[in-house]
């Protein structure tokens, strides 16, 4: 048992027992790995320690992370504040699908072309913008879908929100890696932790890891688009 390698990145000794994998794993892809690329029951004891005394290097991580975030958000009115959390939802959703991997550049180009689509279309032209990348092409495809379900019955300010929301995620989607010093996924493991951690304190119910499914946090409603609330304020930052 004493040899047995961690079963996340069969490299280093396993030394801690994970009921997700069903077998021995690594500190350091325990702590690195939970809740992104593992499905963690709640009642692991390592996720429990780790959610009431984090590390110091997560803690400036979220730290970090709420300085890029908030300023991105707190001007926002609740309507727009909803609107893109569900843009970040369509994207979490969206991306455990796609080959090749999707990648921040890809979203920045996606929310740009949609938000160009919307500006053309409030100045009475009917004209489509397209993303320049495939990946990104498709998951301007998705993105129409997820705001055209909330468009049918919105009021016409709804269109102008919607910009603000996709401006926002182009801006944070090509800021990201800068700031937070990572690579060229940042925001987008930025968004899944965001949504997994808005889940978890608002009691829905939690998204599943990257690996496991494509399913992830059901979108807002159209009734709550609509109808804008004080919730809104109260986005969860990492």
């Amino acid at each position: 048992m004493s040899n047995t390698r961690c079963v996340a990145c069969e490299r280093r000794k396993g030394r801690r027992a994970c009921p997700a994998l069903a077998g021995l794993i690594c500190p350091t892809c325990c702590g690195t790995k939970r809740l992104i690329e593992i499905t963690c029951p709640a009642d692991c004891a390592y996720l429990a320690t780790a959610q009431h005394h984090p590390p110091a290097v997560v803690q400036r991580r979220h730290e970090r992370e709420a300085r890029f975030l908030v300023p991105l958000i707190h001007d926002l009115s609740d309507r727009q504040q909803q609107l893109f959390l569900l843009i970040q939802s369509a994207i979490a959703r969206h991306r455990p699908a796609t080959l090749p991997p999707l990648t921040d550049l890809d979203v920045a180009d996606a929310a740009s072309a949609l938000a160009a689509t919307l500006e053309t279309e409030r100045r009475g032209i009917i004209y489509e913008h397209h993303a320049s990348s495939l990946p990104a092409q498709r998951l301007e495809q998705d993105l129409i879908v997820a705001v055209e379900s909330h468009r049918k019955n919105g009021r016409p300010s709804l269109i102008r929100d919607l910009v603000t929301a996709l401006r926002r995620t182009e801006r944070a989607s090509r800021d990201a890696s800068r700031v937070l010093d990572g690579g060229d996924d940042t925001y987008l493991n930025l968004v899944e932790r965001t949504l997994h951690e808005n889940a978890r304190q608002t009691g829905v119910a939690d998204p599943p890891a990257r690996s496991t499914s494509r399913a992830a946090l059901e979108a807002p409603t159209s009734e709550k688009i609509n109808a804008p609330s004080n919730s809104g304020k109260n986005i969860i930052v990492p």
